[in-house]
């Protein structure tokens, strides 16, 4: 059995992962928000690159062994940085690439840790 996460630790989810959507220049991106059960998750992000868009989920159920360990902050921060590599998880993984591709995803997430890096 589960401990429900409240609607007060979403909203703030969903602000911090705003925040780091700035940070991180990921501003190009629709992103929508679920609070729903996830199996196996506390939070997960799922994306087109094709179409800019962006679900990000944070579980309503955490098992009590993982109920200590749960960080809204560093959720949202982790789930943002999956979205700032997407580009290059997506080149990765499709099978035919154009030549350049993947090394333009790079270059993108460099220029941006540029911006954040002194």
């Amino acid at each position: 059995m589960g401990r429900v996460v409240k609607e007060g630790e979403f909203q703030r989810f969903q602000r911090y992962f705003r925040q780091y959507q700035k940070v991180f220049g990921l501003t190009g991106w629709m992103v929508y928000f679920k609070h729903e059960p996830l199996d196996g998750y506390f939070a997960d992000v799922t994306f087109s690159c094709v179409d800019m868009v962006a679900t990000v989920r944070l579980s309503s159920i955490l098992e009590e062994k993982d109920w200590k360990q749960r960080d809204i902050r560093r959720s949202a921060k982790h789930e943002a940085l999956h979205l700032l590599l997407g580009r290059i998880e997506y080149e990765a993984k499709v099978r035919y690439t154009v030549e350049g591709t993947l090394y333009e995803a790079v270059e993108e997430v460099v220029h941006k840790l540029e911006g954040l890096i002194p």
